[in-house]
């Protein structure tokens, strides 16, 4: 048991005498476990910084060979390509028939989602229906950093593109365009074809 000494309270040297106090006594115990409860309090009550995450659903991983690749029409499928130095480049359809050629582009709303929202509206006036809007193919290099992957996620986010996928596989033609190589993209301010 805790307890609080107040002094003897007993004579000294001066000769008087004086008659002899007894010592106060303190229990402190309960202010201890006042202590712990309100620590305790405090500890269950209060929230931790919560952290911050983006849904991504993911396919199941289908071992299965019998099942045959889905098929998607090549006038709403638009593809980013994810390269070192924040630079970004796109194309529409085929690269090998492109509807609108491989251009470079930037983040931000003067750059990459104008064109998002601008192939969105294309798209639903090509197909005539919302539930069949554009398709983005989101292909970060492995030159690529984390930060330019976050912010294209915010700009399919921001843009409301309702399907797009995150995929590692490039063609030859695909390295050439975003890394070192003949291929060279036209720069954005080039026209494009209209659907």
């Amino acid at each position: 048991m805790a307890e609080l000494n107040t002094g003897d309270g007993g004579g000294g040297k001066s000769g008087k005498v004086r008659s002899k106090k007894q010592n106060s006594k303190v229990d402190l115990t309960a202010m201890v476990d006042l202590a712990f409860l309100l620590i305790t309090f405090f500890m269950l009550t209060t929230s931790l910084s919560k952290p911050q995450s983006m849904d991504l659903g993911l396919p199941d991983k289908d071992d299965d060979k019998k099942t045959p690749p889905v098929k998607v029409d090549e006038n709403r499928t638009m593809t980013v390509l994810l390269g070192d130095n924040n630079k970004m480049t796109y194309y529409m359809g085929l690269l090998a028939t492109p509807k609108i050629a491989p251009k470079d582009i930037s983040y931000g709303k003067e750059g990459i989602r104008k064109e998002l929202l601008r192939q969105k509206a294309e798209v639903i006036k090509y197909t005539g229906n919302k539930d069949k809007g554009l398709i983005v193919i989101i292909k970060p290099s492995k030159k690529s950093n984390y930060r330019n992957l976050v912010d294209i996620l915010d700009e399919m986010a921001i843009a409301d593109v309702p399907t797009y996928a995150i995929v590692n596989d490039y063609s030859p033609e695909e390295k050439k365009l975003i890394g070192e190589g003949s291929l060279t993209a036209v720069p954005d301010t080039a026209a494009t074809a209209t659907p």
